[in-house]
C-alpha cells in the first residue's frame, strides 16, 4: 500500500514490535512513577542531613512534581519533532542524573536544583510513553494496552520505594542515590536498545498504519466515527475530577485512620493497601472499560469511589483496612479507562501533544487538590472534608453520560 506522503511502502507493527513498545514504555513508566514516590522516603533523610525546614521540604517536592506537571505539553511539542524515543531515552537519563546531582550536593540550593534537573527528565514520560501505546495498539487494544503501562507505573511506585528502603538501612544515602541515578541511565540506554524499529520513525513520518488507512479511506471503507470537539474537554475534565478526588484522599486517609487510634504501621499498612488495590484496578478496569464501555466502567468505579470513602467513615479501623484494597481498586480504575479514550478523541497527529495537555491537567489537579483540601480540613475537620470529596467525584457522573455519545459505539456503553 502506497505511502501517501512519499510513496514508500509503510507497514504496521507486527505482535512483537507492538509488544516491544509496550514493554518500552512500561519500562519507562515504572522508573519515572517510581522516582517521583521514592522521593517521600528521601525528604526526611535531607531534613535531618542538611537542617531544613517543613516548609524548605514541601517546596524540594514541589519543585520536581511541579517541574514535571509544567513541561509534560513542552516535552510532546519536542518529541513530534525530534523523535519519541529518542526522547524519551533522554528523559530517562535526565532524571536518573538529578538524583546523582542530588548525591553530590552540598546543601539546600544544589539539592533544590538537582530535584528540578530530575522533575525535567521526568516530564517527558507520561505524554511520550502513552503515545508510543497507542501507536503500536489501536481501538480496543489500546484502551487494553494503556491499562497495562499505568499498570506498570503503579508497580514502579510500590517495587522502586521499597527497594531504596532496604538500601538505606545497608548504605549511606548518597551511595543510594548513586545506584537510584544508575537505574535511570541504563533505563535510558535499554531504551534505546530495545525500541521497535517503527518506534524510531520521526513523528512528521507516516504513522505505521497510515497506509492502511489511507487506502480504506479511498475504498471508502475507512471507520466511519469522528469524535466531536466536546469529546476531549469533557474527558480531560473527568480526568482531572478524578486526580482530584485520588490526590485529596491518599492526604488526608492517615489523618482519619490516625484519629480512629490507628498506630503508624497500621498507617502504613492501610496505604499499602491502598496502593496494591490501585494497581490491580488499572490492570482489572483496563479489560472492563474494553467488555462493557466506558460510560459503565466510569459509572461504576467512580460510584464505589464515592460509596467507598463515605462507608470507610463510621468503620473502625480494623474494618476500615480491609476496605481499603476494594476502594484502591475504584480509586484508580477509571483512570486507566478515560486515559485509554484518548487515542479515540484526537487525530493521531495530536497524541503526543493531547497525552500532554492530559497529564497537565491531572498530575497538577493531583498536586493542587490537597491544599484546596486542607483549606477545608481546617474549618470543617477531616470527617467533613472526606465527605466533600466522596460528592466531588460524583460529579463525574454526569460528564461520562456526556462523554458517551463522542465515543466510537465499540468503546461506548
Amino acid at each position: 500500500m502506497a505511502d501517501v506522503a512519499a510513496g514508500a511502502r509503510v507497514r504496521p507493527p507486527d505482535a512483537a514490535g507492538a509488544r516491544r513498545a509496550l514493554g518500552v514504555a512500561c519500562g519507562a513508566h515504572a522508573v519515572h512513577d517510581g522516582y517521583t514516590d521514592l522521593l517521600l522516603l528521601l525528604l526526611p533523610i535531607w531534613q535531618a542531613a542538611f537542617g531544613l525546614g517543613y516548609a524548605e521540604i514541601g517546596t524540594l517536592r514541589s519543585l520536581y512534581v511541579g517541574t514535571m506537571a509544567s513541561l509534560q505539553i513542552p516535552a510532546g511539542w519536542f518529541a513530534d519533532r525530534v523523535g519519541l524515543i529518542l526522547v524519551l531515552a533522554a528523559g530517562t537519563i535526565v532524571a536518573g542524573s538529578g538524583f546523582a546531582l542530588a548525591a553530590s550536593s552540598d546543601g539546600y540550593v544544589v539539592l533544590a536544583a538537582a530535584l528540578v534537573l530530575g522533575g525535567i527528565g521526568a516530564s517527558v514520560q507520561h505524554p511520550i510513553a502513552s503515545s508510543i501505546v497507542a501507536r503500536a495498539y489501536d481501538g480496543l487494544r489500546s484502551r487494553t494496552a494503556l491499562g497495562t503501562y499505568n499498570f506498570a507505573g503503579d508497580v514502579g511506585k510500590m517495587v522502586l520505594p521499597a527497594a531504596t528502603a532496604l538500601l538505606l538501612t545497608l548504605l549511606p544515602w548518597r551511595t543510594t542515590l548513586w545506584l537510584l541515578a544508575l537505574v535511570g541511565i541504563l533505563g535510558g540506554v535499554l531504551i534505546l536498545a530495545m525500541a521497535p524499529a517503527f518506534l524510531r520513525r520521526r513523528r512528521d513520518a507516516p504513522a505505521p498504519d497510515a497506509a492502511p488507512r489511507a487506502a480504506a479511506a479511498a475504498a471508502g471503507t475507512a471507520p466511519a466515527h469522528r469524535a466531536p470537539r466536546y469529546g476531549f474537554p469533557v474527558l480531560f475534565s473527568i480526568g482531572v475530577l478524578d486526580s482530584a478526588t485520588r490526590g485529596g484522599f491518599l492526604t488526608f486517609l492517615p489523618f482519619l485512620l490516625t484519629a480512629k487510634g490507628a498506630s503508624l504501621p497500621t498507617v502504613g499498612l492501610a496505604l499499602t493497601l491502598v496502593f496494591a488495590g490501585g494497581a490491580a484496578g488499572k490492570l482489572i478496569c483496563a479489560q472492563l472499560g474494553a467488555r462493557l464501555g466506558v460510560l459503565t466502567t466510569v459509572l461504576l468505579t467512580e460510584g464505589l469511589t464515592a460509596g467507598g470513602i463515605l462507608a470507610l467513615l463510621p468503620l473502625p479501623v480494623e474494618a476500615g483496612v480491609l476496605l481499603l484494597p476494594l476502594i484502591g481498586v475504584a480509586l484508580n480504575g477509571t483512570s486507566s479507562v478515560i486515559y485509554g479514550s484518548v487515542p479515540e478523541l484526537v487525530p493521531e497527529s495530536a497524541r503526543t501533544r493531547s497525552f500532554g495537555i492530559f497529564y497537565t491537567g491531572t498530575i497538577g489537579a493531583s498536586a493542587v487538590a490537597p491544599v484546596i483540601y486542607g483549606m477545608f480540613g481546617d474549618a470543617l475537620g477531616v470527617p467533613m472534608t472526606m465527605t466533600i470529596i466522596a460528592g466531588l467525584v460524583l460529579a463525574t457522573l454526569p460528564l461520562a453520560v456526556v462523554l458517551n455519545p463522542a465515543l466510537p459505539r465499540r468503546a461506548a456503553s
